[in-house]
């Protein structure tokens, strides 16, 4: 049995490792209010019980990536979109580990509770509604198709994203669906144009679906959706403290190189799944502040 095979073969599964006293003390720790804790571990468990790729990640893992979700109020729940648990391959280890990736829902949760935005959004623009750009201001137009059934049925041609200040202040962006591909398939190792015309056409043989777990394979739509937040956002956007914290951890890009999945986190930026004995519940901290509001906040790194 090699070294891998054998350090996976000695981990709990994750439901049995979260009834371990280990786990509980430590859950009970950092989250200090018992109706918040339960609800913590019932979405989790939920969350790894329909992947089976997580089943078979480090427990240690999901709890660190899961932490990192309830620290900023989010929910793992994958019909919610607010984050994901992804599951890869640590090369180094060759252990199964999660990684924590914030969803486009998230960044919009998160720019509401700022207080600074009447309305933010990002949404599939469907042929015949793009217009071109205004003649003096750039700015993208739409006709949107009133006829839900109708628009419903016809073909996704692009995205838009778009926000409004409690001020006034508008911006919209809008990038054609062959933008972002080109996008996902320059910045994503774990994505290429070509696998995914694979998978459209059913070419991918059963055996390799494991190469195919991205979500931008899983969820074309809503991955192109959290691309132009990211790009909105960071580019004219007003971020709080948790936004600034949501997007620099949502920078880690999982790839995947030689049939298996890496984490590549910028240096500084590193998010090391631990084992649970080197976890540590954050110090109790005082009641936080109001949100500090850091205009024009950027962050220059490539979106997952």
């Amino acid at each position: 049995m090699s070294n891998a095979v054998a350090v996976q073969a000695q981990k709990p599964k994750f439901s049995a490792a979260l009834s371990t006293t280990t786990y509980q003390k430590l859950i009970d720790q950092t989250i200090r209010d018992p109706k918040k804790a339960a609800r913590f571990v019932s979405a989790i468990t939920s969350a790894v019980s329909v992947n089976p790729q997580l089943q078979d990640c480090d427990p240690g893992s999901i709890l660190s990536a899961a932490f990192l979700g309830e620290s900023l109020d989010l929910s793992p729940s994958p019909q919610l979109g607010q984050y994901y648990l992804v599951p890869f391959n640590d090369r180094k280890t060759g252990v199964k580990k999660a990684q924590f990736v914030l969803g486009y829902k998230g960044y919009i949760q998160l720019a509401i509770r700022s207080g600074q935005y009447r309305d933010i959004e990002a949404t599939e623009i469907k042929e015949g509604e793009y217009l071109g750009r205004d003649s003096m201001t750039g700015q993208p137009k739409f006709q949107f198709i009133e006829d839900d059934e109708a628009r419903e049925a016809a073909p996704v041609v692009g995205y838009m994203a778009y926000f409004e200040y409690l001020n006034g202040f508008r911006k919209c962006l809008y990038w054609s669906r062959e933008k972002v591909m080109a996008h996902a398939d320059k910045y994503s190792m774990a994505f290429s144009i070509e696998g995914l015309r694979k998978l459209q056409n059913g070419e991918v043989p059963d055996k390799e679906m494991w190469k195919y777990s991205s979500y931008w394979y899983k969820d074309f739509d809503g991955m192109a959706k959290k691309t132009l937040i990211r790009q909105l956002i960071s580019k004219w956007g007003i971020m709080s403290i948790d936004m600034q914290e949501g997007y620099v951890k949502d920078s880690g890009m999982i790839q995947m190189s030689d049939g298996e999945f890496t984490a590549t986190i910028p240096e500084g930026e590193r998010i090391e799944p631990q084992p649970v004995e080197a976890i540590q519940p954050p110090p109790q901290q005082e009641p936080r502040p109001e949100p500090q509001i850091v205009p024009g906040y950027q962050v220059n790194l490539a979106d997952l």
